[in-house]
């Protein structure tokens, strides 16, 4: 079903041309307008997602003066007044978003991108005995081909500049519902469930009236969690062991991963901002 939007999409081959550093590029409105989205889901995808968009490559961020500039040189292409800053998407970062939304309106308009508007009119054509692929097949390629060259430069890109923070503010014996209250927007009443989903644990408790008694899988067993035993002596009752899932470090930045791709359950009231807070990088009872 197609996304609603409020935007009125041009047909691709009506688009106004607009050139920026001897590319062809459109603006986040065209873009939206086309794809069946809106604006502000073409912002957070970019949001969510920044390790797979480089600038130069797949946009161009402008801002200031050159906001103006261009508002004033493409009279057909609308550009509020108030917009500080602008987006400008290449075909690479067109196909990115195409990927992204998955739908059969955004593919459908991607490829008439491609061919009425990116395609130079000069370009050389295909030999005939070629395999024929279709737009989105090729789109597709180019992505991942990218994703595989670059992964690895672009993840260490991204988690940098947190990194250092999160191995500063981890703490032996943290578990994962006290993590995920540092980062922003997270429903921690959900993160046991989510992680038992993903074979980190498995409920021991047998009775489905009980409240759950989670241990660590074997998946995630030295590699993401271990677990803290306390001996518990009820009063009047036998002594036992009480088992905790707590984080090691490298669960810790494998949660953050996880987050930063926009994984893990979010509450309703989320304000859309992925963050952490330094302050409450503590375990619970602490």
């Amino acid at each position: 079903m197609a996304m609603k939007t409020e935007l009125a999409p041009v047909a691709a081959r009506d688009l106004q041309i607009i050139e920026y550093r001897a590319q062809r590029v459109v603006t986040t409105e065209q873009l939206a307008a086309g794809y069946g989205a809106t604006e502000q889901m073409i912002t957070n995808n970019f949001n969510r997602n920044k390790s797979r968009f480089v600038e130069g490559k797949h946009y161009f961020k402008l801002s200031g003066e050159e906001v103006e500039i261009l508002r004033n040189s493409f009279r057909g292409v609308q550009i509020s007044n108030k917009a500080r800053s602008l987006t400008l998407w290449t075909e690479r970062g067109a196909a990115n978003h195409a990927k992204m939304l998955e739908t059969d309106q955004a593919w459908g308009y991607h490829e008439d991108l491609v061919e009425f508007y990116f395609t130079q009119r000069d370009a050389i054509a295909v030999p005939s005995t070629q395999v024929a692929l279709s737009r989105k097949q090729l789109a597709m390629m180019v992505i991942e081909a990218e994703e595989r060259a670059e992964a690895v430069a672009l993840e260490n890109k991204t988690l940098n500049a947190t990194v250092e923070s999160l191995e500063k503010h981890f703490i032996k014996g943290m578990t994962i519902p006290a993590f995920c209250k540092a980062l922003n927007g997270v429903n921690i009443n959900k993160m046991m469930l989510w992680v038992f989903e993903r074979d980190w644990v498995f409920n021991e408790q047998r009775d489905p009236e009980k409240d759950p008694r989670w241990r660590v899988a074997s998946y995630a067993r030295d590699k993401y969690l271990t677990e803290d035993q306390t001996q518990i002596t009820p009063h009047g009752k036998d002594a036992f062991t009480k088992f905790t899932p707590v984080l090691l470090e490298k669960g810790c930045h494998r949660l953050y991963q996880l987050y930063m791709k926009g994984e893990l359950p979010m509450k309703k009231t989320w304000n859309g901002e992925y963050s952490h807070d330094k302050a409450i990088y503590t375990p619970e009872g602490m």
